[in-house]
């Protein structure tokens, strides 16, 4: 066993080698890089940067150090630390999101905003720091963190890590997202990235995205989001690859996004719901549940008093979400809270919006929450397994309940134990292929691709909602969950 003592941290200093139980010192004599390499991979500190003879110690030389360069501020920059008096690069591989998180603590500038790569904050010079920094979440300084090396023939100037901190203005304009195109709350998406407006491409987005981009516009949940109808090419580069877990107030808190040529995909446009909107809640899913509308600064519910289903049909129209399959009322959904808004709602059937109809204000007194209205659209979506807590797996959509296609399902376990939970039945044991129950019943998803972030089945990518054709003589999934309960379907 060995170690380092006498230094400024625990990757440098005398060595020492435990001995019976007494630790002596190594002539640096025949000491030489190999020796030292073996040292510094025993204690997992990556590779020698110098070897010195023991006074280099006694005397204290050798401190470590770190700084952000080349940035506007002190807070963003590319990537330089000290050993003992030589300034260097780190080399990108070797730099993740944990360690920016403890360098920009160590600097006293927050939090980590992103890792960026050279195109940034430029190429340094001299040496480059191939080692890797192993951070948790406790550590305050990175002479805490674990190290190990990288192949240097990994390593140039081409890839010098950079950081930018909250603390940097860098990263108060950075990740700023706006529409074009369309309106407040509705148009085609471009972000703030890398000093530049650019628009950001629909492959990989998902409900998650959506509805982070809605909340940072302020503009309340996500309505619709799909390719977008413009044809003309973006002047600039694209963006593409953000994922987030849905819970984020800001894109920059997602998973870092890379720059594309527009070309390489479709652009995304998304509408979300805007200060005079409507929304349907109650039910898990955004196309049904208790009719709520936004006035006078609040959410309230409508009065069922004269609806049905030509208003029903304005609401799903608005709603983007096909077409009225049937209006519950009252309170089908449960009843509201607060204010009861609207009353005598009458639409001619055509309308893009409900504020286009003939409606009364709901006077105090008039109606109760028993009397809610409640919709259900075409693009309501909604899961279940046909024994409870197994056998296949459906989902209703468009009014009819059918298939997840199989064709050879990643991660399968977490799948499974993700529906489970949503259903819950418990932990997921198993997801399989089957045959379908019913033969002449649509096959609504295919080639479905959860992702460790997503919280429930209708997030996870899939090919376009519609009837697909599974693999393999129409295999379906089927799951087992470790709870076992009765489950009356209908």
């Amino acid at each position: 066993m060995s170690r380092l003592t006498a230094g400024p941290h625990r990757c440098s200093g005398r060595v020492e080698v435990l001995h019976g139980r007494s630790w002596f010192t190594v002539c640096d004599a025949d000491f030489d890089q190999q020796d030292a390499e073996v040292v510094c991979r025993e204690l997992s500190c990556g590779i020698p940067v110098k070897v010195l003879g023991s006074a280099a110690f006694v005397r204290g030389e050798g401190h470590t150090r770190a700084r952000l360069v080349n940035g506007p501020d002190s807070c963003s920059g590319r990537v330089e630390l000290q050993y003992l008096s030589e300034w260097g690069t780190v080399c990108a591989v070797g730099w993740d999101m944990r360690a920016a998180d403890v360098l920009c603590a160590q600097l006293g500038c927050g939090s980590a905003v992103a890792v960026v790569e050279v195109d940034w904050f430029g190429e340094g010079s001299g040496h480059i720091w191939a080692d890797v920094f192993d951070c948790q979440g406790k550590d305050t300084h990175l002479s805490q963190c674990g190290i190990s090396s990288w192949s240097r023939a990994a390593c140039s100037h081409k890839h010098d890590a950079g950081v930018i901190c909250n603390g940097s203005s860098v990263a108060f304009h950075e990740g700023r997202v706006r529409l074009s195109g369309g309106s407040e709350c509705q148009g085609e998406v471009e972000i703030y990235f890398r000093q530049d407006w650019r628009r950001v491409l629909l492959d990989s987005w998902s409900l998650s995205e959506a509805s982070v981009l809605c909340r940072q516009l302020g503009c309340g949940s996500v309505l619709n989001y799909r390719s977008s109808p413009s044809t003309t090419e973006h002047k600039h580069m694209c963006v593409t690859g953000f994922s987030c877990s849905g819970s984020e107030a800001h894109l920059g808190n997602c998973s870092s996004a890379q720059p594309v040529n527009c070309s390489s995909g479709e652009q995304l446009y998304i509408t979300c719901s805007d200060p005079s909107s409507i929304r349907l809640v109650g039910s898990g899913g955004d196309c049904a549940g208790r009719l709520e509308v936004f006035h006078s600064g609040s959410w309230g519910t409508v009065c069922d008093d004269s609806w049905d289903i030509e208003d029903a049909q304005v609401v799903c129209r608005q709603l983007q979400c096909g077409v009225a399959l049937s209006t519950h009322i009252p309170a089908w959904f449960g009843p509201g809270t607060g204010s009861i808004w609207l009353n005598e709602v009458e639409c001619e059937g055509n309308e893009t919006s409900l504020w286009n109809c003939r409606f009364q204000l709901c006077e105090e007194g008039e109606c109760g929450h028993q009397e809610d209205v409640g919709v259900v659209c075409s693009e309501f979506k909604e899961i279940r397994l046909m024994e409870g807590c197994e056998g296949n797996l459906e989902v209703f959509y468009n009014g009819t309940w059918g298939n997840v296609c199989y064709n050879k399902m990643e991660m399968k376990l977490e799948t499974a134990d993700m529906v489970c939970r949503e259903l819950n039945c418990g932990r997921g044991e198993s997801l399989d292929s089957a045959r379908a129950r019913v033969e002449s019943a649509p096959n609504w998803m295919d080639h479905v691709k959860c992702r460790k972030h997503d919280s429930n089945l209708l997030k996870c990518p899939s090919s376009p909602w519609g009837q697909n054709r599974c693999d393999n003589g129409d295999e379906v999934v089927q799951i087992t969950c470790t709870g076992r309960r009765s489950l009356s379907l209908y």
